[in-house]
């Protein structure tokens, strides 16, 4: 499967992250008493790496440790967004920007697939 290989940018990532927040948002998933384990994934991912918004990413220790646990959460994220049944191409889409960001390509390209986005679309690298 064809995936975007880019470097580690946290900076970005905080700002998918947010993204990802708003997109749920709009669909009025939070709406759902059920998806209360979805808000809170997601405001974990947001506290793990919203501070590096706007900011340089950090050292190489450092940013290893947070891409690690990022990855986690936003792995269980994708599981709830499965579980609710709320996939979508956009959704499904930020995901995968998400992994690239977190220097997950290959993953996000895969997971992103789980998470709603179209295999058809556009906007995933082309093999």
């Amino acid at each position: 499967m064809a995936f975007y290989n880019v470097p580690v940018n946290l900076p970005h990532a905080a700002t998918v992250a947010n993204r990802i927040e708003s997109r749920v948002a709009a669909m009025e998933v939070f709406d759902n008493p059920e998806a209360e384990e979805l808000s809170l994934l997601i405001d974990n991912l947001q506290e793990t790496i919203g501070k590096y918004e706007g900011a340089d990413d950090p050292p190489d220790k450092e940013s290893e440790e947070v891409v690690e646990k990022a990855a986690v959460i936003a792995r269980e994220i994708v599981n709830e967004i499965e579980k609710l049944n709320v996939g979508e191409d956009r959704l499904g889409q930020l995901i995968r920007n998400l992994f690239e960001c977190l220097g997950l390509g290959k993953e996000g390209a895969e997971i992103s697939l789980r998470a709603g986005e179209d295999p058809n679309s556009l906007l995933r690298p082309l093999e």
